[in-house]
């Protein structure tokens, strides 16, 4: 009885039959993962829930909502397509790195031409969308998209200037938030907004620089001019100042309950520093702030208590 004929699969075969379908593989690119950042747009809306909120009037409520769930959408939109344009301009970077080698730009499971036609369609779709939205949103948006573009060519090689750029993207999605549904937001909110993207940015500096060792500055020059005891240092301030400037913020900010019920909210911003200061010092993490606040149970907890208290706060103190 004759065997089988036996049959081996070569190399390029197998890497077919592995790779992920296209469309699959499009949608990781756009980093769905990342777009818990841009829920900043909706720091607006829930610290100003006591100027516009009525009893017995949900309509109110829910068109103001309305409103930045659509500034939410546009600014998924808007950051999925400066993800695109970076990991292009980053492909040959990112394939020395040994987390971001396996982003689909960089692992060529999505070629840079497709990308950039997609983050064009992304960008000038949303863009005309949040004009339609208003005026002053659609000119924050249109900066948001400008500052991040040039981040990715230009910014992301200036020392100390690049963190910057990261901290400015989070204040732009808070501004933008306030203009989609119009209302005004005390100066301390953008001040700590700005502090806390800075705190973020810093620890993933330095978690990167870590973790490259010798081939950090391959991946990017500007790692080079850092080193871990001035990223400490960088990281000791901005958290002081986060602490203090959020203090000064649940006491005196104008929209706030003149109680100062506000200040209850403070416990879990310690907390929430230092829980991720633990997670950087003693756990080795802090490279990508987005997915760690999705693993890290306490820390997720920690920012729902936040959110919970300080709605109670403004919807029930005086």
């Amino acid at each position: 009885m004759n065997a089988a004929p036996q049959t081996f699969e070569t190399a390029p075969d197998l890497l077919v039959r592995s790779r992920p379908p296209l469309a699959l593989s499009m949608v990781r690119a756009l980093r769905p993962k990342q777009w818990t950042k841009n829920g900043a747009v909706f720091m607006a809306a829930v610290f100003t829930i006591n100027l516009y909120w009525r009893p017995g009037d949900p309509v109110s409520l829910l068109t103001v909502f309305g409103k930045s769930v659509i500034a939410f959408v546009i600014f998924c939109a808007l950051a999925s397509a400066t993800y695109l344009i970076n990991d292009v301009a980053d492909i040959e970077r990112d394939r020395q790195h040994p987390e971001k080698r396996s982003r689909p730009i960089a692992a060529g499971l999505v070629s840079p031409r497709l990308a950039i036609v997609v983050a064009a369609l992304l960008a000038g779709s949303a863009i005309p969308a949040a004009f339609l939205l208003g005026r002053d949103f659609g000119i924050v948006s249109a900066v948001y998209f400008a500052s991040q573009f040039l981040y990715s060519y230009v910014l992301k090689h200036q020392v100390i200037l690049d963190v910057f750029t990261i901290a400015a993207g989070f204040a732009l999605r808070v501004v933008g938030g306030a203009f989609a549904i119009d209302v005004p937001v005390s100066p301390w909110l953008y001040v700590c907004t700005i502090l806390g993207a800075l705190f973020l940015g810093l620890c993933k500096r330095r978690h990167e620089l870590l973790l490259l060792e010798d081939g950090a500055t391959n991946h990017r020059k500007t790692l080079e001019a850092y080193t871990p005891q001035l990223l400490d240092q960088m990281i000791a301030v901005v958290t002081a100042s986060t602490v203090i400037a959020y203090s000064l913020y649940s006491f005196s900010a104008e929209n706030l309950p003149k109680n100062h019920a506000m200040m209850l909210t403070i416990p879990f911003v310690l907390y929430g520093l230092f829980r991720y200061l633990y997670l950087v010092y003693q756990r080795g993490l802090g490279g990508s702030p987005d997915e760690l606040l999705l693993r890290d149970k306490p820390l997720l907890i920690d920012v729902a208590l936040w959110i919970g208290v300080s709605l109670l706060v403004l919807y029930f103190a005086r």
